[in-house]
């Protein structure tokens, strides 16, 4: 208890230092405002295109800021400018009253303002997760009395406590990134600068950070200025700014910008979802007003007269749905069974008896929360991650020790584990890996991290030199190559003598994506493969990735955290915990009949399922697939409202 009292005391006086009379601390100087740009421009190089250009904005402290825009359009040069990280072709940058183009400031600059990268392997600095935390407290010289307590407040702040003296090396993505925002915690910064932080992060974690930085926010007066292409983030927000090609394009409260659907669309976002199905719903004739919740959507329909009573009983119309999802087909392109896995022979199983079946034709879907094994699980159906059985070094364990772990799981794999993938045996290590990876392809969960070559040809290229049963004449490979990359929506003539090193982040997505299916492989394995890009890019992945499954690839599996996406894409999806899947399902019944235990475990569900649940709450019993024109025409129905006519008006 007095280890948690000298925190809180110490959180309010290192964050409410003492005013002068014009609002500013005195500690940093007059000046109110948290940040200031007055004409700021900055480029990478004298002849690449300038990132920002003449950018100037306001921040007042303790304001709560977004800060939204396409892949490209300089959020993050803008992050790293406020840091010192960067600095300004031109203009001038102010923070927290002190001249950020003066050297002599970094320090105090880099002391008040915590940025939190997208990517927590950029700032992952020690080997022990306590020693993470701790190296920015330490570096700043907080007594060594203090950091303790420093450690404790930033870890249960994003719930990675009981991982305190695990390797940041064995975390997942997830759980690395709530390591990094701890460690910006931990150095109790007036300014915190999110750049993307939480898009590796499952909902509830999501939920977490925002509400500790909003806590932050509203009780010790951070100012808080969060990149995000998440609306729900921005939505609580006290303002949003909108940065397009490097200039500042819009800014307004978060209703104003995420309500402006031509304004949006003309930077390359998209309107929430939630809007999304708000305009959807009018269109059926319904007067549904647009709104950021589930809730007030459901009230906003309940508010339209019903035109006729609903035709089919809510069970009928359920088993209908259900019944022209399922697969006639029995074959399977994965089988798994009893599958465990520890990370270089640890106690603790990432994968703890995995039992799933993935039948061929499937868009399959594997959502969980952070640590839930769902990568370990995708590294195995590529034998990126081997059994014990498959290692050419493979010996059985002598019977008396097997006999003295008895009641543990066994790290070697017992005699029926199961894993076949495609046709290939992957317990055995006779087994043809090699063509097992010309016929799986994989995406993992950083994309860009798989590119190498010095031009986007030779990249894409690679798999095709390697893979193929036959070598390909030149004309063949530029041919796959081109294709590859137009779908994936980039310009063959464009980018193929470019590096990929020199693209934007979604760009790099799109290469490696198309490094992967330029093979065409029978089975395409994705990690979170739309993390980080902007929500056309998401939209843009989404489509690219439904062509693919409907043109030639037989089998499609992804892990998302994005409920929406897996409603949308998946027939059938399963959901990891504890290292084990605990749910397989259709994705309607798995957000319907599971959607409270999904929610224990720190899942989400669809906006289109909140919506369903705020309108049986309400006595009003609606049934989809929970795609949104599914949702829409479900509950216009359920109201009585028919087809849209061209005028937009309901039928009568």
């Amino acid at each position: 208890m007095n280890e948690r009292r000298q925190t809180t005391s110490y959180e309010n006086q290192a964050l409410h230092a003492p005013e002068d009379e014009n609002g500013g601390s005195g500690a940093i100087g007059e000046n109110p405002l948290a940040v200031k740009f007055e004409n700021v421009s900055f480029s990478y190089g004298e002849e690449e295109k300038e990132a920002l250009h003449r950018v100037s904005l306001e921040v007042k402290q303790g304001e709560f800021v977004a800060i939204l825009g396409h892949n490209g359009s300089g959020k993050s040069t803008l992050a790293r400018l406020i840091n010192g990280l960067l600095t300004p072709t031109e203009g001038k940058i102010a923070v927290l009253g002190m001249d950020a183009g003066d050297k002599k400031n970094l320090f105090e600059i880099r002391k008040n303002a915590g940025i939190v990268f997208q990517n927590p392997d950029n700032q992952t600095v020690a080997s022990i997760v306590e020693d993470d935390v701790a190296f920015g407290p330490e570096n700043i010289g907080v007594p060594r009395e203090e950091i303790g307590g420093r450690i404790d407040f930033a870890l249960n702040a994003v719930g990675m406590q009981p991982y305190r003296r695990a390797e940041t090396a064995r975390l997942s993505g997830g759980q690395k990134q709530r390591v990094a925002i701890a460690g910006v915690l931990a150095l109790m910064p007036k300014i915190m600068i999110l750049d993307e932080s939480t898009a590796m992060l499952d909902p509830k974690g999501r939920r977490e950070v925002t509400e500790t930085v909003k806590r932050l926010n509203r009780e010790n007066g951070i100012t808080v200025i969060s990149i995000t292409h998440f609306p729900e983030e921005a939505a609580q927000a006290d303002r949003a700014i909108v940065l397009n090609r490097g200039e500042v394009a819009l800014q307004g409260t978060p209703d104003e910008v995420l309500k402006s659907e031509e304004q949006l669309l003309t930077f390359n976002l998209t309107l929430p979802r939630c809007v999304k199905i708000c305009r959807e719903l009018r269109g059926k004739g319904m007067n549904v007003p647009d709104a950021l919740r589930a809730e007030e959507i459901a009230e906003e329909i309940l508010n339209n007269p019903a035109k006729r009573p609903f035709e089919k009983s809510a069970e009928n119309m359920f088993a209908a749905i259900n019944g022209a999802d399922e697969r006639k087909n029995n074959e399977f392109a994965v089988e798994c069974a009893d599958l465990y896995f520890s990370y270089d022979g640890g106690e603790e199983h990432a994968l703890n008896g995995v039992n799933l079946n993935i039948k061929k034709g499937d868009f399959f879907g594997i959502i969980g929360h952070t640590g839930s094994g769902k990568s370990t699980f995708a590294r195995h159906l590529n034998a990126l991650e081997k059994l014990p059985t498959a290692q050419k070094k493979y010996k059985p364990k002598k019977e008396k020790k097997r006999k003295k772990q008895a009641g543990a799981a066994d790290t070697a794999v017992a005699p029926h584990t199961v894993l076949n993938v495609n046709g290939y045996d992957l317990s055995d290590k006779n087994t043809d890996f090699f063509a097992l990876r010309s016929s799986v392809g994989m995406v993992f969960q950083y994309p860009e991290y798989q590119l190498f070559a010095e031009t986007v040809f030779a990249d894409v290229a690679f798999g095709l030199k390697n893979f193929s049963k036959t070598p390909l004449s030149e004309a063949e490979t530029a041919r796959a190559v081109k294709e590859a990359l137009e779908k994936v929506g980039l310009s063959y003539e464009e980018v193929k003598d470019k590096s990929p090193f020199e693209l934007s982040g979604g760009q790099k997505r799109r290469v490696a994506i198309a490094g992967v299916i330029v093979t065409k492989p029978k089975i395409l394995v994705l990690d979170e493969p739309a993390a980080g890009l902007d929500p056309l890019g998401k939209e843009e992945i989404a489509a690219l990735l439904k062509r693919v499954h409907e043109d030639w690839c037989e089998t499609v599996i992804v892990v998302s955290h994005d409920m929406d996406e897996i409603a949308e894409l998946c027939n059938r999806a399963a959901v990891f915990s504890e290292g084990k899947a605990v749910f397989c399902d259709s994705p309607e019944r798995l957000f319907t009949q599971h959607a409270e235990e999904l929610l224990k475990l720190g899942l989400d569900i669809p906006e289109t399922a909140k919506i369903q649940r705020e309108l049986r709450s309400r006595g009003v019993n609606v049934q989809s697939d929970l795609t949104l024109k599914g949702f829409v025409n479900a509950a216009a129905q359920a109201m009585g409202y028919g087809e849209s006519r061209e005028t937009g008006g309901p039928e009568e």
